[in-house]
């Protein structure tokens, strides 16, 4: 059973990684020093004894956070295709029945370690009150029951104009449209919800 997901990953993710086989090793080997405890490159540099800035020389020549970000929605969304496909080809009470809605979720998760990074005073619905943690902008698809994130956004309060919520918001719905477009798929046809947007 593992093996079969192990693959039906690899051949997603190998797929929808646009750069080749040397980004695609790249981001599974970072990937997989998670598991080791190597959060960014310089902790795995520093492990392996290398100099770290040649391991940021090599991954900038190889990808970017864009590319990354990018390939990680392609990757979503081509999962999201595969639930979706089956039941847009059926009767409008099927469709119905399935409760396809894409959902917009602004969530302040509260944080209570003094060096994560991405940390601000967000006010929290879920509190009634301003706490210390990260903001995150998603959007969600859910088809059956079943909740598939499609993109997510950390909100910061550093640099100019980067708590515009709304346009942050624009960008990333029609970013997943155009993805949506290239497998036959109109998004804007599915019921939008606004879950706890107002809370924050």
């Amino acid at each position: 059973m593992i093996i079969e997901q192990f693959n039906w990953f690899f051949k997603h993710f190998s797929k929808e990684f646009t750069r080749g086989k040397q980004a695609f090793e790249i981001v599974m080997f970072l990937s997989l020093s998670h598991c080791f405890g190597f959060y960014n490159p310089k902790q795995l540099a520093d492990y392996l004894n290398v100099p770290h800035q040649r391991l940021y020389e090599h991954l900038k020549d190889n990808f970017t956070m864009y590319l990354l970000k990018k390939m990680l929605v392609q990757f979503m969304v081509s999962i999201a295709v595969e639930y979706l496909k089956p039941v847009l080809q059926q009767s409008d009470a099927t469709k119905s029945r399935a409760g396809i809605t894409l959902s917009i979720d602004n969530t302040v998760i509260d944080r209570f370690g003094k060096v994560i990074r991405c940390t601000y005073s967000w006010y929290s619905g879920r509190w009634k009150r301003v706490v210390n943690g990260n903001d995150l902008l998603g959007v969600i698809l859910t088809i059956n029951g079943i909740a598939i994130p499609l993109s997510l956004v950390f909100c910061s309060k550093q640099g100019r104009a980067n708590t515009d919520k709304p346009s942050l918001l624009l960008s990333m719905l029609e970013a997943l449209k155009e993805e949506f477009q290239l497998h036959d798929i109109d998004i804007t046809e599915f019921p939008l919800t606004l879950d706890l947007l107002q809370r924050n």
